[in-house]
């Protein structure tokens, strides 16, 4: 636990923040409550569920390694002491294979992300991306980088307000380097739909897509984050989509997650194809008909290069 964090133990969150800052649902939460004993909520003053920071800290770890394919029932009983040294000796910071970046390269990120200094790793963001081009900057270094920095999270080594600045940067480069690929043609194919469902409000992994469908030619728009599943229907009908691709973190309830690719299949036509992405297990564990799902980033060029020989 750092220090900041036990200076903070009398504060405590909302079940709802728990939700948005753990990827837990709310009912994930009050299931482990009672079956594990574990968390263990005090009760504000209108007798809400009021979660200390030490519980928080914990379930964020042991999110983070159900996310790596542990048990929960495994996990949750266990002390954070045991948690974090499970986490440290089974979660490496991972890389490419055929990178020419070292470990010390993805550390001197994250060393200017403790030190506060935002500006210093927007230069380096940038430069890096000027220096590699934009795809490798993306598939060399943006990746295994949020990797290394989640991991370095969950370990305690980092502060949420430090991975959320680094986000505020590497959001910015992205966009000013989008900003000059050149256009795709209004009859240019094909055409993509990117957005996520409801409950899923994280919107990295739609820019970092959106970067690659552009480099690859194809027409794209984004609708943002948490988009209900008619709307999507109607917005893929209304801009002539030929693909809808959504991202999953893993802060969903699978039941949800397969309950809406589902419903969204059945409600596109045949010829849009559904693509999807992300972190979350359940996208390759139950996976949906019909549903074509990502291992990586990396799968776009060649799915792209399918869909123009076979798929229009």
């Amino acid at each position: 636990m750092s220090d900041s964090t036990r200076g903070l133990k009398s504060l405590t969150l909302a079940i709802a923040a728990v939700e948005r800052d753990t990827g837990l649902t709310k009912d994930t939460l009050r299931v482990w409550e009672r079956r594990y004993g574990f968390p263990q909520p005090e009760r504000d003053v209108n007798g809400e569920r009021a979660y200390p920071l030490e519980q928080v800290e914990k379930l964020r770890i042991v999110k983070r390694l159900i996310d790596g394919g542990h048990r929960p029932g495994r996990l949750v009983p266990m002390p954070i002491e045991a948690l974090v040294e499970l986490s440290e000796n089974t979660v490496d910071a991972p890389r490419r294979p055929g990178s020419d970046l070292t470990a010390p390269d993805l550390k001197s990120y994250l060393a200017l992300m403790r030190s506060h200094d935002v500006d210093a790793l927007r230069r380096l963001l940038l430069q890096t991306q000027m220096r590699l081009g934009l795809s490798r900057f993306v598939l060399d270094v943006v990746l295994p980088l949020n990797m290394l920095v989640g991991d370095t999270w969950m370990r305690g080594q980092l502060e949420i307000f430090e991975e959320h600045a680094y986000i505020e940067c590497l959001q910015g480069v992205l966009r000013q380097a989008l900003a000059g690929i050149p256009e795709a043609a209004p009859l240019d194919r094909p055409r993509v739909l990117l957005t996520t469902l409801p409950g899923e409000p994280h919107g990295l992994g739609l820019l970092l897509a959106e970067t690659l469908f552009s480099l690859d030619g194809a027409r794209v728009l984004s609708l943002g984050v948490q988009t209900p599943v008619w709307d999507i229907t109607l917005a893929a009908s209304a801009y002539r989509c030929d693909i809808v691709a959504l991202g999953f973190t893993g802060c969903m309830n699978p039941n949800q997650v397969v309950d809406g690719l589902t419903e969204l299949r059945s409600k596109l036509p045949p010829a849009v194809e559904l693509w999807v992405g992300g972190s979350a297990p359940v996208l390759h564990r139950r996976p949906v008909e019909g549903v074509m799902a990502f291992a990586s980033l990396q799968d776009i060029h060649p799915q792209i290069e399918r869909w123009r020989h076979g798929g229009a």
